[in-house]
């Protein structure tokens, strides 16, 4: 268990750090100074905090579910699709500042969340608890971006 939640942990965190290389500056650029951005903004801190409890809770969800689930070719592509859209999203955002298409990734990616979520309800029962956060934060963030691209 505690293997395969390491493992996790490498792939979600890894995930992370490359999206972060194809930021940009990110955050502290002017480009994103600039941004009318929604009122419920939360402060930069948050970002982070959010991040590494949802990659954690992610991992941990993931170990639990992959000896219990019978179709791992299934899993492993919806953990791929959902890596690829997480990486994508950032330097999509933040360095080609394309406020459209990352919204089109969210909104994808969120749904590819909330399948993991209700698919493997059955067989993860209260350890899907687990993905919440990772939802509740997808949605936030996806009213962020929508906010960003509709009033700027």
């Amino acid at each position: 268990m505690i293997g395969r939640i390491v493992l996790f942990l490498l792939l979600n965190f890894g995930a992370l750090a490359i999206g972060g290389l194809f930021t940009g500056k990110g955050v502290p650029s002017d480009w994103y100074a600039s941004l009318n951005k929604a009122p419920w903004t939360p402060p930069g801190w948050v970002f982070g905090f959010a991040w590494t409890t949802i990659m954690i809770c992610f991992s941990v969800y993931l170990a639990y579910l992959w000896p219990i689930v019978e179709n791992k070719t299934l899993l492993i592509a919806l953990y791929v699709f959902q890596w690829i859209l997480n990486v994508s999203w950032n330097p999509v955002f933040f360095y080609l500042h394309k406020t459209l298409p990352a919204l089109f990734i969210i909104i994808l990616l969120t749904t590819v969340v909330a399948y993991f979520l209700f698919y493997y309800w059955p067989v993860q029962k209260a350890k899907s608890a687990l993905m919440l956060p990772y939802l509740i934060w997808l949605i936030i963030a996806t009213s962020l971006n929508g906010y960003v691209y509709f009033k700027n």
